[in-house]
Order: structure tokens, then C-alpha cells, then sequence
């Protein structure tokens, strides 16, 4: 669970997908909400940053899939999928504890 920078980032959707294969999280905010999109255990999933699970971490709420591919087609937020949002959404970098940005 990183923390969520306060930059956005601006990309295509191809380049949020390089982005993600690169980085494996990002924080994204559609209609004033909070999402992470991470890839952990071996399975890619989003997760609802407004509701914490008992160990305190973000919730899931979309399936846990095993490829970046079946994630960003995966309808998991009123039907539609990361594809389906990413016109509406803002994406912002996911800042891992204890990393320290090089100036």
C-alpha cells in the first residue's frame, strides 16, 4: 500500500499501461472517489481507498486476476472497467514508504 502523491500524472491509456507494468500501482480518483490499482501476490485487483478491510488495508473491489490484460477489461465499478473509466478518471504516482523521490 503506497501513498498517493500529490501530483496527477497524464498519459494515454497505452501509456498507462506501460505505466502499470512498470510501476504495478497507481492511485486513481473517478466521480470523487478513491481507487489503487495494484498488482501484489501475484494478482492484479483495485481496491476502494474509503474502505479499509480488519488488517487495515484498502479493500477489494474488483476480482483478483492474474494478467495486467484481464484487469483494465474486468467490469468491477457500476459494470464498467478500467477501459470503460479512463476518459473520467485522474491517475496519481504511488509513493512507497520510505522511498525518497532522487531531486
Amino acid at each position: 500500500m503506497g501513498l498517493k502523491a500529490d501530483d496527477t500524472l497524464t498519459f494515454s491509456f497505452e501509456e498507462l499501461l506501460a505505466y502499470l507494468r512498470s510501476k504495478t500501482r497507481v492511485f486513481m480518483d473517478v466521480d470523487d472517489h478513491e481507487y489503487y490499482i495494484t498488482h501484489t501476490d501475484g494478482y492484479w485487483r483495485v481496491q476502494d481507498c474509503e474502505k479499509l478491510n480488519p488488517k487495515g488495508r484498502f479493500s477489494d473491489c474488483s476480482e483478483l486476476v492474474t494478467t495486467m490484460s484481464e484487469l483494465v477489461e474486468l467490469p468491477w465499478l457500476d459494470g464498467k472497467s478500467l477501459h470503460d473509466l479512463f476518459e473520467n478518471a485522474t491517475f496519481y504516482e504511488s509513493v512507497q514508504e520510505g522511498w525518497v523521490r532522487p531531486e
